[in-house]
């Protein structure tokens, strides 16, 4: 999805005239007039990522459906906004989230599935996932990932250290899936340890290497064994944030699910 699915959102909103400016919480509030959140699918493949966005209008409103209708009247059928609500003046998309929830996706057979392709990384070398489930458990916990993370443009004062609270491995036939949930990542920290974690599982590594590398907060010493993994392996399947602060504020109007005509050209067998 990534900037595309960005832009999307934001020229639908611009062309109802409703704001100036959207922040979305995965890629910092402007605290003025009224704010909403949008909750919203964006599909890639067969997996379905909820997202959340908010956004500000010098406009009240008393309903909320038609802007939802109208929401899911322009954008392409593989995204539409879930749920329109009205946000309290504290929420923002991004700095809000309790945590984040990354899946990277390895396939792992001699040959590649075409179905497969272009949406999971394709691993021909039979991988150990005892060995890459032992090794993701030592990135659990609060860590500076220095060298897990690339530098980013728009790094600005970086702060390195995290919290993971789970990182899971699971078998799934000839798919491996990874899961990680954490309070924040940094720059294409994910496919940095996605990198590490496939080198154990080609038992060319130890598991007790992670521990190394992250004491080492320096993202050459990931360099000397790893690359980073691919990004087609990789989607953000969630951003959590606490219930009280998705509350809408006292007298805001009632929250729209979007149960509207438009519907009809969502393909979304989970609505």
């Amino acid at each position: 999805m990534g900037s595309g699915l960005i832009n999307i959102l934001h020229n639908c909103i611009l062309k109802l005239k409703l704001i100036s400016i959207i922040w979305f919480a995965y890629p910092a509030l402007l605290n003025v007039n009224i704010m909403f959140y949008m909750k919203y699918w964006g599909i890639t493949y067969n997996i379905c990522c909820f997202q959340v966005a908010h956004f500000t209008t010098p406009f009240s409103y008393s309903c909320l459906s038609s802007i939802h209708s109208a929401m899911n009247g322009l954008p392409p059928p593989e995204i539409r906004v879930r749920e329109i609500s009205a946000a309290r003046p504290e929420f923002h998309a991004r700095s809000s989230t309790k945590s984040k929830v990354y899946r990277y996706k390895i396939y792992n057979e001699a040959i590649m599935d075409p179905f497969h392709n272009h949406y999971a990384y394709h691993s021909a070398y039979k991988l150990n996932p005892h060995a890459m489930q032992e090794a993701a458990n030592y990135f659990v916990g609060i860590h500076d990932f220095t060298s897990f993370a690339n530098a980013a443009h728009n790094d600005g004062e970086r702060r390195p250290t995290k919290k993971i609270t789970r990182f899971d491995v699971t078998e799934m036939g000839a798919v491996l899936q990874l899961e990680v949930e954490g309070t924040g990542f940094l720059y294409r920290q994910v496919r940095n340890m996605v990198a590490l974690l496939l080198q154990v599982g080609k038992e060319a590594l130890p598991p007790d290497i992670v521990p190394a590398i992250i004491a080492a907060r320096d993202r050459k010493e990931l360099a000397k064994v790893a690359l980073s993994a691919p990004p087609h392996g990789l989607y953000l399947m969630s951003v959590n944030y606490d219930e009280e602060i998705l509350k809408p504020p006292e007298g805001s109007p009632p929250i729209s699910f979007g149960r509207t005509h438009h519907l009809s050209k969502c393909k979304l067998t989970l609505y």
